[in-house]
């Protein structure tokens, strides 16, 4: 059966209502790629040269020899970058993505980390590319890095972000680390559950746009003044929002060899005094956003259609358009995933199957709607949602001159329609469902076919919603 993998929804229209430390308007979240001496150089055993995020525009890496240029280049940012950086950040919390290979090569950097108390995560073994690796080699790197690292700085890293990951990446991270956190995405303002590994994993998303990594392509900042205005106006977006009630992460990133540069390092003190200037502001670790998050909110179980069999969803779903099991049967068959685990993704996939079925299979739909307060209420014998709903308009407990006007005006809706009134009695009260009912039954015939498909569709959408909100 396809399956969609890919959640295109995240918190929708239902955020969880965030509550920073010190009810902070903002998380400012700081990170510093540590690579230099971890990227592609053939002195690593790597078959070419770096040719990734350097001053060098369009570069290329060099097969089987060293290039004077680029090292010298990710020299700079283990040499001078970082400790012009450290200069600036060392009073702030401050996560560092270490690649293990290049936090071996720099003992007097990583003194200065643990000095600052910076959370030190892994960035993987090197920083290259794992999008061709096997399985089972990507595996080798992840469980080394973490090895290496714990050696380097004498803890295991409780963060990973590989950055230039694999399809496999964070599957494999999960299951090889006991990390806190996994950063290898992009998709949210804020930290959010995945299963990986076989288990809930939490991933505080990462960043691209608000990252010193535009300076060295081609569709990026070339001043520092460029910078500055992004990420200033990023914080102010965000701040108004959390000022508004709805906390985000901002995330930033930076490397050695790029914003250590003094042009840019200058606008970088600008932003940070800038952040500094607003109260309510929260500088953390992704460490300590992430313990916050899984204290404050842990993973829930909740209805998983997309995981389900077809015998299971069609038992859930069957039922959501009246005795019509055949609009779940034919939902199983679309494309669904995580995006289809809400009542609205339900809904969608259920209505899609309605829309779509000949006008005959639509009037049994209709059809099988029993009519309001009709003698299969009086007899009860209606569905439990369909009592549910009648008693909560109180047409379970009409007068014997409503309960006539009712039996009237069913007989007369059915007679010229061929099917029985419909309508989202949760939406209504008795007063308006009569009001209704008297306004709809002069229709002609396909005005009242396609009304009473969009009050199918509503009835439904009210029962999922109901379903999942349980």
């Amino acid at each position: 059966m396809t399956r969609y993998p890919r959640d295109m929804t995240g918190y929708g229209t239902k955020p969880p209502v965030v509550k920073w430390p010190g009810d902070a308007k903002i998380a400012v979240q700081i990170v510093l790629n540590y690579e230099e001496g971890g990227e592609n150089c053939v002195l690593h055993g790597d078959a070419a040269s770096e040719a990734f995020l350097s001053e060098i525009t369009g570069a290329q890496p060099w097969a089987g020899q060293r290039h004077w240029n680029m090292e010298s280049i990710y020299e700079y940012g283990s040499r001078a970058g970082f400790w012009r950086v450290h200069r600036l950040l060392g009073d702030l919390p401050v996560t560092v993505y270490g690649v293990a290979t290049a936090l071996a090569r720099a003992p007097e950097q990583v003194k200065a980390m643990k000095t600052s108390s910076w959370e030190i995560a892994s960035h993987g073994l090197k920083w290259v590319e794992h999008k061709d690796m096997s399985p089972d080699e990507e595996r080798a790197q992840i469980r080394e890095a973490i090895r290496l690292h714990t050696e380097v700085t004498g803890t295991p890293p409780r963060g990973w972000y590989t950055g230039r990951c694999s399809m496999n990446t964070v599957e494999l991270a999960a299951e090889e680390g006991d990390f806190a956190y996994i950063a290898d995405s992009y998709a949210d303002d804020l930290p959010y559950w995945i299963t990986a590994g076989g288990k809930d994993q939490l991933v505080v998303p990462y960043t691209m746009d608000c990252n010193d990594m535009r300076f060295a392509i081609q569709a990026g900042y070339t001043n520092g003044d460029q910078f500055e205005s992004y990420l200033k106006d990023s914080f102010d977006m965000l701040y108004a929002e959390g000022e508004a009630g709805a906390p985000k992460i901002l995330s930033i990133g930076l490397h050695c060899r790029l914003i250590g540069r003094p042009g840019r390092a200058a606008a970088l003190k600008r932003v940070i005094d800038h952040f500094k200037s607003h109260d309510g502001v929260w500088f953390a670790t992704r460490e300590q956003i992430a313990d916050h998050w899984a204290k404050e909110h842990p993973p829930m179980q909740g209805i998983k259609p997309s995981e389900m069999d077809q015998e299971t969803f069609v038992a859930e779903f069957g039922g959501v358009f009246e005795h019509s099991p055949w609009i779940a049967e034919g939902a199983f068959g679309l494309e669904l995933g995580p995006t289809h685990d809400t009542a609205a993704g339900v809904h969608n996939a259920l209505a899609r199957i309605f829309r779509s079925a000949s006008e005959e299979a639509r009037l049994g739909v209709l059809v099988a709607h029993p009519d309001l307060a009709g003698k299969l209420a009086a007899a009860g014998r209606l569905t439990a949602e369909s009592t549910a709903e009648q008693a909560g308009a109180g047409l379970d407990m009409l007068t014997d001159e409503e309960r006539a006007t009712f039996t009237k005006l069913n007989e007369a809706y059915t007679t010229k329609h061929g099917f029985p009134f419909i309508i989202a009695v949760k939406d209504n009260t008795k007063p308006t469902i009569l009001e209704a009912f008297h306004r709809r039954i002069d229709n002609d015939r396909d005005t009242e076919f396609a009304e009473a498909c969009r009050q199918v569709e509503r009835i439904a959408e009210l029962r999922l919603e109901e379903k999942f909100a349980a």
